[in-house]
């Protein structure tokens, strides 16, 4: 083949890939036009109509009020301890629960397949039904919410863990059940000295997330500083609203914070 072929059949085959792209991200856009069509975001007369009664509550729950913030500070830091807590119980399970979802280090297909299934399963539930589940369960109060929160963690964390766990380097696995180690001894030697970093992020990223996420579970009475803002929205003290969203923030601010200096602590 000549020189002009060869760059003719280049800049064809460019061309190709080209208009493949192209045809590509024109049906995901008009996939997310459709979305936002079939929800009412393109619809201007209804997002029109909206405007008064945003400017209503704006009135209301402006400025905030403060007045009750002493009652505040106990459920703030039980939202903390939940996602403490809830952080711990889904990592005390995604681990084992990881290896044995990641090919390199399951005992055999089944048990790949099994705990590949529980995840799925678990990342199929929302926190906030597993919440009136656990509340169903266990009564009111801070526990249901650690329970929510960590079991629908595990879901996540466990399959973070897993992909982190294949992809480790493979040579010092050879290398320590060439010279007899048992398999927990290849896990603790050769796999977990090599994903602890990516492990300690996804603990830290989901600690963050689940902070965030335990507000929203006091909307099921499963107590922290969410529940005081599902109290005050149902009697309509829209300024006291306001003051539990900017202590959240703030809060969350915090944590990510905190999230952060340990991350750096820790590479």
């Amino acid at each position: 083949m000549s020189d002009t072929a060869r760059y003719d059949a280049i800049l064809a085959q460019d061309s190709t890939a080209h208009l493949k792209r192209g045809a590509v991200i024109a049906v995901v856009l008009c996939i997310v036009a459709g979305a936002m069509w079939l929800t009412g975001l393109l619809d201007p007369a209804r997002l029109s109509d909206a405007w008064p009664a945003i400017r209503q509550l704006s009135t209301e729950m402006f400025p905030p009020d403060f007045s009750r913030y002493q009652k505040w500070l106990t459920p703030l830091a039980d939202t903390l301890a939940m996602s403490i807590a809830g952080t711990a119980l889904a990592v005390a399970f995604s681990l084992p629960l990881g290896l044995l979802a990641a090919p390199n280090t399951t005992p055999n297909r089944v048990a790949y397949r099994v705990a590949r299934l529980i995840l799925n399963l678990l990342r199929s539930i929302p926190e906030l039904i597993m919440g009136i589940i656990f509340v169903a369960m266990v009564g009111f109060g801070a526990l249901p919410g650690v329970l929510a929160l960590g079991i629908h963690s595990v879901g996540m964390v466990g399959k973070f863990f897993a992909e982190s766990i294949e992809h480790v380097d493979p040579k010092p696995i050879e290398a320590a059940r060439a010279a007899g180690a048992s398999p927990f001894q290849v896990i603790w030697h050769a796999v977990l000295p090599q994903v602890m970093p990516q492990l300690a992020d996804t603990t830290i990223y989901r600690w963050e997330y689940n902070f965030r996420a335990s507000t929203v579970l006091g909307a099921v009475g499963a107590g922290g500083i969410g529940f005081e803002l599902i109290a005050a929205l149902r009697v309509l003290e829209y300024a006291q609203v306001s003051a539990l969203l900017i202590c959240i923030f703030l809060c969350v601010t915090i944590v990510d914070g905190v999230g952060a200096v340990l991350r750096k602590a820790l590479k």
